[in-house]
Formats: C-alpha cells, structure tokens, sequence
C-alpha cells in the first residue's frame, strides 16, 4: 500500500524545488497561468548581430527549460490534487494501480509502467 502522506511531503518539497528553478530563469503569468521565461539580460538591440543572436539563442534556451519545468509542476500539482481527492496512484490510462515502485522512482507519475511511454500523449 502507497504511503499517500510520506509521498505527500515528497511532492511538496519537488514542487519547492521546481518553483525555485523556475522563478531563476521565469516569471508566473497569473492571467494565463503560464511560466515565462524571462530575458537573461543581455542588451538586445546593441549594434553587433552575433551578441544579439547570442542574446536569442540564450532566450530560446530558457523557453525549452520553462516548458519542461512547467511540465514537472503541472505534474506534481496534479499529484497532490489526487492524493487531496483520493484518486492518487491511478493509472490516467488504464485505471489500474500505479505500480510502487514507479511511484517511488517519480511520485508524480500519471501512468503504470506499461504505459508509461505513452504519458507525454495525456492532455496538461
């Protein structure tokens, strides 16, 4: 049987941790509910094009790093709002239990380990 509380605890340090990393290189948009990424500071509009390229490469960085981290804190919110309603350690798939062992490995895990592969595919 799945410790509901000591996964609990485990999830919300996680969430912490992603919220840190995600407020160092993003910001919260209340209205859309979206991460940011946030200018890294280089001076955009300076008269050399590699430093302005080099400024939207670093940007772009930032965007693939927000979007995954965005995909981990949506995931663990949604954890926490199972173990809140009950429903944690589901399959979102099959409707089977959520193997412990994949549970120990990733708490905020939405699928059983067949079908783990085919996580990516379930809406945000």
């Amino acid at each position: 049987m799945v410790d509901t509380a000591k996964i609990k605890g485990q999830l919300e340090v996680m969430l912490d941790e992603v919220i840190v990393e995600l407020e160092r290189i993003a910001h919260y948009d209340k209205t859309t509910g979206d991460w940011v990424a946030k200018p890294d500071g280089g001076e955009v509009g300076e008269a050399d094009e590699n430093v302005e390229a080099d400024v939207v490469e670093e940007w772009n960085e930032r965007r693939a790093i927000v979007a995954q981290l965005e995909t981990r804190f949506n995931n663990i919110k949604r954890a926490l709002k199972k173990i809140e309603g009950g429903t944690f350690g589901t399959c979102e798939i099959s409707g089977e239990p959520i193997e412990e062992d994949r549970l120990a490995a990733n708490p905020a895990a939405r699928t059983c380990k067949a079908h783990m592969n085919d996580e990516g595919q379930l809406p945000l």
